[in-house]
């Protein structure tokens, strides 16, 4: 589980978030749509796909489809996109089993209508890496019952119980496709629904800081990796918009780095540690010029 210190410090971020959003409510949702062709793009670079981070916007964004793209890799973004979008709307609504079907259902329809917005039944076993998923027998069950103790708080801190729920879902496996990308959205659908900004989880780090959270709970059924994770990215989230929401400029981490004689590496780090306020716009780290570490992040936002 995550410690106190990063509890308060996400609290206080989220607290001075919905203090800053009054009254900018439209800049925050085109921020938000604005992520969807990199939410797309790195969600399913995690499950392979060819189509780079550029493919990606010249489908959704210019309606242009590169040549070397598979018409399957098209619709998949495409679709993707759609459930992403239409999340934006219905951030409120409170998960449910009809939901999660329904989100599936979008995304497989045209892809393979046959499994698409129903779980595995009957023999349609799947495998996760080198293990596999529920006995398709209890697949819908397990998801009944999965969905009733989220809603109903089984962890009290929020963020342990959608890291629960991401575990037991990808281990459950419930679809015969498609699982991934799904479990990826419900994450932000349940972000959305309790007011937090969405995340976006990393393809260039899946093997490293993602997928191994996977066997760990499989192993164990400890899921405080993914609550870890969950949370820099969220903090990550939160910088993000509360710099929108303040900076006179916003530029490069390594030329702010160089304005404020830090090493380059030591910026990095501290970026993904989340100690300084940085956030990836196209997957390359950008800050506030006028941050400077003597001050403390909650105050530099404030304007103090």
């Amino acid at each position: 589980m995550i410690n106190k210190i990063i509890k308060n410090k996400i609290e206080q971020l989220f607290c001075l978030y919905k203090e800053l959003s009054r009254g900018s409510e439209n800049v925050l949702h085109e921020i938000a749509m604005l992520e969807i062709p990199e939410m797309v793009y790195q969600s399913n670079a995690i499950e392979n796909s060819t189509l780079t981070l550029e493919d990606t916007e010249s489908i959704l964004m210019n309606g242009i489809v590169p040549q070397k793209a598979s018409i399957r890799e098209v619709y998949e973004a495409k679709s993707l996109a759609k459930i992403t979008e239409q999340l934006l709307i219905s951030k409120n609504k409170k998960l449910s089993i009809a939901q999660i079907l329904n989100l599936h259902k979008i995304l497989l329809s045209d892809i393979n209508d046959g499994i698409a917005g129903r779980f595995r039944q009957g023999k349609e076993w799947v495998r996760i890496g080198n293990q596999l998923g529920a006995n398709p027998l209890f697949a819908s069950s397990l998801m009944t019952e999965l969905v009733k103790d989220y809603n109903a708080g089984k962890y009290p801190y929020f963020l342990d119980s959608i890291a629960y729920f991401h575990a037991e879902f990808e281990i459950i496996h419930p679809f015969c496709d498609g699982n991934g990308r799904i479990g990826r959205v419900i994450i932000n659908q349940q972000l959305m629904q309790l007011g937090y900004p969405p995340i976006i989880i990393q393809n260039k780090s899946k093997v490293k800081e993602y997928y191994s959270l996977f066997s760990l709970y499989a192993r164990n059924m400890k899921f405080d990796g993914f609550t870890a994770l969950f949370a820099l990215l969220l903090i990550e989230s939160l910088h993000k918009r509360l710099t929108y929401l303040t900076a006179r400029r916003i530029i490069p981490l390594s030329l702010w780095a160089k304005q404020n004689e830090v090493k380059g590496n030591i910026a990095t780090n501290k970026a993904k540690r989340q100690t300084i306020p940085a956030f990836r716009l196209r997957e390359k780290w950008v800050i506030s010029e006028s941050y400077r570490e003597n001050i403390d992040t909650i105050e530099f936002f404030h304007g103090k």
